[in-house]
């Protein structure tokens, strides 16, 4: 199997109980771990885990917390959220393949939010940084409409 780029049922589910609070400032907290190319990662995960997760210098498991400051809007009809920052790890290195970050809600018992694939990469003693898209309507990295 592959990791495969989806929002998880289980937050789409989520989202309708308010269980989880992406609002700037007083929202829950948002992390964001890599998996390796050989992971499975999809709509189907429902929570954080370290099977599949990259390891390596530099890297701790459980991943990077996103920066949030930029609580979710309306653009039209679509309401949006992209994280305000980059998502980055320095001086790592990650030798074995990987392809995909999953955000999840530390928060929240370590909830599932989305799969985000992405060409299959490696990192010798580098940078490696995941740049977010434009938080609108069109682009924004969470859409639903």
């Amino acid at each position: 199997m592959a990791n495969t780029q989806a929002l998880a049922n289980s937050f789409k589910n989520e989202l309708l109980t308010g269980t989880h609070d992406l609002t700037t400032g007083t929202g829950d907290t948002i992390k964001a771990a890599l998996y390796l190319a050989t992971a499975t990662v999809n709509k189907s995960t429902t929570v954080y885990s370290a099977t599949g997760e990259v390891s390596g210098t530099g890297y701790t498991a459980g991943g990077a917390t996103v920066t949030n400051g930029t609580s979710p809007a309306l653009d039209g009809d679509v309401a949006h959220w992209t994280p305000s920052a980059s998502l980055s790890w320095a001086s790592v290195t990650l030798t074995t393949a990987f392809d995909a970050v999953l955000l999840y809600n530390s928060s929240k018992t370590n909830k599932a939010i989305g799969v985000f694939t992405f060409g299959s990469t490696t990192v010798d003693g580098g940078n490696f940084t995941l740049n977010m898209p434009t938080n609108d309507g069109t682009t924004g990295l969470i859409r639903l409409s």
